[in-house]
């Protein structure tokens, strides 16, 4: 990603930070940002070598299509610090910071990176932040804790694997596949705290990284109901996440008609267009879509 250049967040793709071979692989998937993991992915007795690996892979930069995450240990792990300090370095985009429990997460994490920053004489502020921030039980009383956004904050997104083991449920999907009612919640949570925080709402992963029809009926719901993008564990279901949460030409062209419409007349606050009646919250929808291409 070039200096200056919006980061785009359709598609994150994880990556274990310790093969070499699946982050080979990835590069080439065609996905916005590639998430290197130091957490859940890596056994506890391979995170130093991960560690290294990833501090590796941010030194060789080159000519790259796609942003740069990496994927730290809780803060209360006793190992996100020695994360931070192999990481922060020129290559990194952001950092996920996994197991929040709020907004005081992120200011802490906000304070460790300064400090890291400075000893790589990054600018202070280049690292930006993504959160899970449904994790435990404790985090999803503190959704509303993000807003106002940490200048660091690019987005929340969420998980129901880990809120399933804090809550000790035997299962978190129904037979056909849907979520039960308390990921529902922590879901739709999620996407009105990161609309609250103005800032990115990415939706998570699927699991079934075969059912590829599947994850494109789940993804253009998610995109219906405002999700920007999607968590992806597999190179093959890039694509289709790319797919489903771009605006079509159809869509694109609505919105501009929207806009120049408004243009045209500045002090309306309705308008008939294509045969249907538009107004404020049309406008901001359409200039929020044309923004994110």
């Amino acid at each position: 990603m070039s200096e200056g250049e919006i980061m785009k967040l359709r598609s994150l793709l994880f990556v274990p930070g310790d093969s070499e071979r699946k982050f080979v692989k990835a590069q080439a998937s065609g996905a916005d940002a590639l998430i290197l993991d130091l957490e859940d992915s890596v056994a506890p007795s391979e995170k130093p070598r991960a560690r290294a690996m990833v501090g590796a892979a941010l030194d060789s930069r080159g000519a790259r299509a796609f942003s740069t995450f990496v994927r730290i240990n809780a803060l209360d792990s006793g190992l996100a610090l020695d994360d931070l300090g192999a990481i922060v370095k020129p290559g990194l985009e952001a950092v996920m910071l996994p197991k929040a429990e709020g907004g005081a997460d992120v200011e802490r994490l906000g304070h460790y990176l300064d400090a890291f920053e400075a000893m790589a004489g990054l600018p202070i502020g280049a690292v930006k932040i993504l959160v899970v921030a449904t994790e435990t039980p404790r985090a999803m009383f503190a959704l509303g804790s993000y807003a106002p956004a940490h200048p660091r904050l690019i987005g929340l997104t969420w998980g129901g694997e880990d809120l399933a083991a804090a809550l000790g449920a035997t299962d978190n999907r129904e037979p056909d596949g849907a979520w039960t009612f308390p990921y529902q919640l922590a879901r739709a949570q999620c996407l009105l705290a990161a609309s609250a925080a103005e800032t990115a709402p990415i939706d998570t992963v699927d699991t079934n990284f075969r059912d590829l029809k599947g994850l494109e009926a789940d993804c253009r719901r998610s995109r219906r109901d405002g999700f920007l993008g999607r968590m992806a564990i597999h190179p093959d279901q890039v694509a289709v996440i790319n797919a489903c949460y771009s605006p079509s030409e159809a869509e694109i062209a609505a919105a501009r008609r929207i806009v120049e419409a408004f243009e045209a007349a500045p002090g309306a606050g309705a308008l008939g267009i294509d045969g249907k009646m538009v107004d404020i919250p049309h406008l901001k929808a359409a200039k929020k879509l044309l923004a994110s291409m």
